[in-house]
């Protein structure tokens, strides 16, 4: 093997060691995001319940506060 061919086949190796790192790198990132993004759908649920839960209670702080109005 000649010279040339041993440094097109050095750079060929360097590059896909680099496409490997840079794969196990974006996968590490795409199971990061994909934690981050359960815990944000699981933070917008509880939110949403808690919601629910304050607007039941001022509609039932309304629906008294109007009971006490008609018997005044």
């Amino acid at each position: 093997m000649d010279n040339d061919a041993l440094e097109q086949l050095r750079s060929l190796a360097a590059r896909v060691q680099a496409l490997v790192e840079r794969c196990q790198r974006l996968a590490d990132e795409n199971r990061s995001l994909r934690t981050q993004q359960e815990q944000l759908v699981g933070e917008r649920s509880q939110l949403l319940a808690k919601n629910e839960q304050a607007r039941s209670r001022v509609e039932a702080m309304i629906t008294r506060l109007k009971s006490l109005e008609q018997h005044t």
